[in-house]
C-alpha cells in the first residue's frame, strides 16, 4: 500500500509480465517504435503510398473504359476514396485513450477479436505483398527502359536482371528499423511521383495527338471489349491504394487530448489528395487524348522523345517505387515480426529482423521475375484486393462502430460505397485474368 498526495490509501498496481512484454514489443515493432510524425509527414507518406505504378496505367485504363465512363470512374473513385480515408482517420482513436495503430486492430474493434483478423489480415497482406511484387516489376521495367533509351545499340538485357538490380536496393533499405526511419526515402519518393507524373502528361501534350488517333475499342469483339472494360475498372482501383497503410501512417503521429492525431493526419491527407488530383487527372486524360487506343499499359513506354526527358522520368519512377515499396513493406514486416515473437516465441532481435526482411524481399523479387505481367497484375490486384480495403471495408467498419441512424445520409452514402466496392471486387478480376492468360500465351518465364 502507498499513500497518495491527498492522504488516501491507494494500492500500488504492478504491471503484469504480459503487459510489460506488450509494451516492450510495441517499442520494438516498426509501426509503433517511434511517434515523431506531423502533418507533412502524413502528406508525403500518403502521396508515396497513393501515387505509384497505378498512375502510369491510367491512360491505358481510359482506353479500356472510353471517355465518358473513364472520366466518371476516375473522378468518382477520387471522391469515394477520400471519403473512406476520412473515415479511417476518424476511427483511429475511436475509443478514448486507445489507438488503433494497424488496420487489423480496427477490424477487431468492428468485427471482434478473431473475426477481425480473418476479415482484414488476408486482404491487407494481399494488397501489400501484391503492390510490392508489382513495384518490383515496375522498377525493373523502368531500369530496362533507361538502359534501352540511353544505349539503343547495346546488346539487349533481360528484364529479369533489371528486377534483380532493383531488388538489391531493398536488401539494404528493408533493414531500416521503423516507419519513421524511412521518412527521407518517402519524401524523395513523393517528390519523384509529382515529377514523373508531370513529365508524363507534359511530354504527351508536347508530342501532340498522334496521327490517325482512335478513341474506339481496343478489342475487335464484343466479349473482348467487355473484358477490357472490367479490367480497366481494376486498373483505376489499383491507383487508389493508400488506405492499406493509412492507420500505420497515423500511428507515427503523436496524440494528446488537446491535439489528437486525426487533426494533423487529416490535414496531411487533404494535401496529399490535392497532389493526387494534380498527378492522376492530367496523366489519365492527356495521355488518352494523345495516344487513344494505342497507348501502352505504362504511359512512359509510349513516349520515346525527347530521350533525355523520358530517361529522367523513368529514373524518377525507379526512385519513387523504391520509397513506395518500403511504405507497403513496413506493415508486412510489422505483422511478420509480431507473429514470430508472439506466436512462434522468437526473441525480438536484429538477427530475427534481418532474416525475416531479407527473405521477404527475396520472395517478392522471385515472384516478380517469374510473372512480370504488369498490366494484368495491376487490374487483378486492383479489383480483387484493393476494392475491399479501399472502397467498402472502411464503410462496413463505420456502420459497425459508429452505427449511424438507418436511412440517414451517412447510412445511404456508406451503403452506396459498399455496393460500388463489391461490384468492383467481383467484376474487375474477371477482365484482368483474361488479360493475364492472353499475355501468358506468348510469354517465356524469366525472360
Amino acid at each position: 500500500m502507498e499513500i497518495n498526495h491527498n492522504g488516501e490509501d491507494q494500492q500500488q498496481i504492478k504491471p503484469t509480465t504480459d503487459q510489460v512484454k506488450k509494451v516492450d514489443l510495441n517499442d520494438w515493432l516498426p509501426i509503433t517504435q517511434s511517434r515523431n510524425g506531423n502533418w507533412w509527414y502524413s502528406a508525403f507518406h500518403n502521396v508515396t503510398a497513393m501515387v505509384g505504378a497505378g498512375v502510369l496505367g491510367l491512360p491505358y485504363a481510359m482506353s479500356q473504359l472510353g471517355w465518358g465512363p473513364g472520366v466518371a470512374v476516375i473522378i468518382l473513385s477520387w471522391i469515394i476514396t477520400l471519403y473512406t480515408l476520412w473515415q479511417m482517420v476518424e476511427m483511429h482513436e475511436e475509443v478514448p485513450g486507445k489507438r488503433f495503430d494497424r488496420y487489423h486492430e480496427l477490424g477487431q474493434r468492428a468485427f471482434g477479436e478473431k473475426m477481425g483478423l480473418w476479415v482484414v489480415v488476408p486482404q491487407q497482406l494481399m494488397v501489400e505483398v501484391g503492390v510490392n511484387i508489382v513495384y518490383m516489376i515496375t522498377g525493373g521495367n523502368s531500369l530496362k527502359k533507361i538502359h534501352d533509351l540511353a544505349c539503343p545499340d547495346c546488346k539487349p538485357i533481360k528484364t529479369t536482371y533489371f528486377i534483380m538490380i532493383f531488388a538489391s536496393v531493398h536488401f539494404f533499405l528493408s533493414h531500416l528499423p521503423s516507419f519513421d526511419s524511412i521518412t527521407l526515402v518517402s519524401l524523395a519518393a513523393a517528390v519523384m511521383s509529382l515529377s514523373y507524373s508531370t513529365i508524363a502528361w507534359a511530354a504527351s501534350a508536347h508530342k501532340g495527338v498522334v496521327p490517325d488517333v482512335s478513341y474506339g475499342h481496343r478489342a475487335t469483339t464484343t466479349a473482348g471489349n467487355v473484358f477490357n472494360f472490367l479490367s480497366g475498372l481494376g486498373d483505376v482501383a489499383f491507383a487508389y491504394a493508400g488506405h492499406n497503410v493509412v492507420l500505420e501512417i497515423q500511428a507515427t503521429i503523436p496524440s494528446t487530448p488537446d491535439c489528437p492525431s486525426k487533426k494533423p493526419m487529416w490535414k496531411g491527407v487533404v494535401v496529399a489528395y490535392l497532389v493526387v488530383a494534380l498527378c492522376y487527372f492530367p496523366v489519365a486524360f492527356v495521355g488518352y487524348l494523345v495516344f487513344g487506343d494505342s497507348v501502352q499499359d505504362n504511359i512512359l513506354i509510349s513516349l520515346n522523345r525527347p530521350v533525355w526527358l523520358i530517361i529522367a522520368a523513368n529514373l524518377f519512377v525507379v526512385i519513387h517505387v523504391i520509397g513506395s515499396y518500403q511504405i507497403f513493406a513496413m506493415p508486412v514486416f510489422d505483422m511478420l515480426e509480431s507473429f514470430l515473437v508472439k506466436q512462434m516465441k522468437f526473441q525480438p532481435s536484429r538477427c530475427l529482423r534481418f532474416v525475416t526482411r531479407t527473405t521477404y524481399v527475396a520472395l517478392t523479387m522471385l515472384v516478380a521475375m517469374t510473372f512480370p505481367f504488369f498490366g494484368g497484375l495491376l487490374s487483378f490486384f486492383g479489383g480483387f484486393a484493393f476494392a475491399p480495403t479501399t472502397y467498402y471495408l472502411p464503410c462496413i467498419m463505420w456502420l459497425a462502430i459508429k452505427k449511424p441512424k438507418r436511412y440517414s445520409l451517412s447510412w445511404f452514402i456508406n451503403w452506396i460505397c459498399i455496393i460500388i466496392g463489391v461490384l468492383l471486387m467481383v467484376l474487375a478480376p474477371i477482365g484482368a485474368l483474361r488479360n493475364i492468360i492472353l499475355q501468358a500465351k506468348t510469354f517465356n518465364f524469366f525472360s
